[in-house]
């Protein structure tokens, strides 16, 4: 079995592939203070779960954007299974990264950019609904151009209430309407109203841009589902997708270091 890790800054996404089968996934929260058998044990509990031993696992990689985590998760990825791949410079994507400096793309976009060509094709926009809300964009010639960085939906939410000494912590739901008669409502409209508005704006300013008005546009993240279905030009959901990334780039990878291997 194949151990996808994506290493987020609120989340750790964990995905369990049985040949190309993705046959568990998991999420757990992304603990800074946590040792090496912290993790071990934490993820010996999600496999008895699913009845897989250690053992079982032939391969594992990991995409990061906690640095300060790295050295831990693969510390107990040596001492619980086997060395992990770390996507990173160097390693085989399948997609030409057009950066002015590409050693800056946190490689949680470019693996969702891989699997956003690879299964949707291009040009494709794809926009990640995590802690932060980036839009990465993919050209018909598989070259990342780019994109933007807005912040998440949560955390905009905790700006507010931050800053607002009067304003409630409030629950984060789509409310019915826009215009709302109470505190809790108009903050609730205020946020997600106002996010679908923005990503609304910003695909389609990607789109006249790259001058793809019909361009496929793919969603991905946590918080994909609240925002998703008022945006129109949203043409899939895919919560996925940095998991089925990391497997493509895993295979890509491993088949590569295979073939050397036997010649």
């Amino acid at each position: 079995m194949i151990l996808v890790m994506d290493v987020g800054n609120t989340n750790i996404k964990i995905g369990l592939y049985n040949g190309n089968k993705l046959k568990n996934t998991w999420r757990i929260a992304t603990n800074f203070q946590n040792t090496a058998d912290e993790y071990g044990m934490t993820f010996l509990n999600l496999f008895s779960t699913a009845n897989i031993k250690y053992g079982d696992i032939e391969g594992i990689i990991i995409s990061s954007v906690a640095p300060t985590l790295n050295y831990t998760l693969e510390h107990m990825c040596r001492y619980y299974m086997r060395q992990p791949i770390m996507v990173g410079p160097g390693i085989k994507t399948g997609i030409n990264i057009k950066y002015t400096n590409p050693y800056e793309v946190g490689s949680d976009r470019i693996v969702s950019a891989v699997a956003a060509y690879k299964l949707y094709g291009g040009p494709i926009i794809i926009v990640d609904f995590g802690t932060a809300t980036t839009f990465g964009v993919v050209n018909a010639q598989g070259e990342f151009l780019g994109g933007a960085i807005a912040p998440g939906i949560k955390s905009s939410l905790e700006a507010l209430v931050n800053t607002a000494a009067k304003l409630p912590r409030v629950e984060l739901i789509k409310p019915e309407s826009v215009i709302n008669r109470n505190t809790v409502g108009n903050m609730q409209s205020g946020v997600v109203y106002g996010f679908i508005g923005m990503v609304d704006n910003m695909i389609e300013r990607i789109k006249r841009e790259i001058g793809v008005s019909d361009c496929k546009v793919v969603a991905t993240g946590g918080m994909s589902v609240l925002v998703s279905s008022e945006v129109k030009s949203i043409t899939t959901i895919d919560r996925a997708l940095t998991i089925k990334g990391l497997k493509l780039i895993y295979d890509m990878n491993v088949t590569d270091v295979t073939k050397e291997a036997k010649v």
